[in-house]
C-alpha cells in the first residue's frame, strides 16, 4: 500500500498471455508504476506472479480474486496484495490471515461501507468510466477517511482530475498495458506509456 500511495498509482494487467511478466513488471516500475497487479483472467498467472516476486523489484499483486482458493494460491505464489471486483468475505478473511493488504471492487456506498467493513486497505471505486471524476468526490462526503482507487475508463487524460477529487491513486489499465502490446513483448512502448500516465499524476 505505500508504493501505491507513493506513486498514487497501480498498474492492472489483463492479457490472454504474459510473454515474460518480469520484463513487463520490470518496464511498468521503472517508469514509475511499481505496483502491478496480474488478473486471474490471465491463463497461467499464478506462475507469473511466482517469477515477478522472485525477481523482487515490483510490488506484485493478484487481481480477479473472487474466492478463498484463489486468494491463497495468489499469497501462496507471492502477491504482496489482492484486489476483488467486488465485496468478498472469503477473500477478506485470507486476506486478513496472512496480513496481506486487500483492495476490495465497490460502486456504490452501500458496498463502500460493506468493504470498509470486511476490513479493505482501500476501496477500489470500478468502473470509474460510469460517474467519472466528480463521483469521486460524491463519495468523499460521507466517507472522508476511505482511500478510493478508481478503476475502469482512467487515463493519462483524466487521472489527475480522479486525484483532484479525492483519490488516493488511480489504475491504469489498457491505455498503458493494451493485451496485444503485453502479448508482443513491447516493453518499451509499454514502459513509455507508463511514463506518460505517471506524469500525468502531477
Amino acid at each position: 500500500m505505500e508504493a501505491i500511495l507513493a506513486d498514487k498509482a497501480l498498474t492492472v494487467v489483463r492479457a490472454p498471455e504474459i510473454p515474460d511478466p518480469v520484463a513487463l513488471a520490470d518496464a511498468l516500475a521503472g517508469a514509475g508504476i511499481r505496483a502491478v497487479e496480474l488478473t486471474f483472467t490471465t491463463p497461467g498467472v499464478l506462475d507469473c506472479l511466482r517469477k515477478v516476486a522472485e525477481a523482487g523489484r515490483a510490488v506484485i499483486g493478484a487481481g480477479t480474486v473472487l474466492n478463498a482458493e484463489q486468494a491463497r494460491a495468489a499469497i501462496d505464489a507471492g502477491a504482496q496484495f489482492l484486489v476483488t471486483p467486488g465485496n468478498t468475505e472469503a477473500v477478506a478473511e485470507v486476506a486478513a490471515r496472512h496480513g496481506i493488504p486487500v483492495v476490495m471492487g465497490a460502486f456504490t456506498p452501500t458496498e463502500v461501507m460493506r468493504a470498509m467493513d470486511l476490513g479493505a486497505a482501500a476501496v477500489k471505486i470500478f468502473p470509474a468510466r460510469a460517474l467519472g471524476p466528480g463521483y469521486l468526490k460524491d463519495l468523499r462526503g460521507p466517507f472522508p477517511g476511505v482511500r478510493l482507487i478508481p478503476s475502469g475508463g482512467v487515463n493519462a487524460g483524466n487521472a489527475a482530475e480522479f486525484l483532484a477529487q479525492g483519490a488516493v491513486a488511480v489504475t491504469a489499465g489498457t491505455d498503458v498495458v493494451p493485451p496485444a502490446a503485453v502479448a508482443a513483448g513491447d516493453w518499451a512502448g509499454i514502459a513509455a506509456r507508463a511514463a506518460g500516465f505517471a506524469r500525468s499524476l502531477h
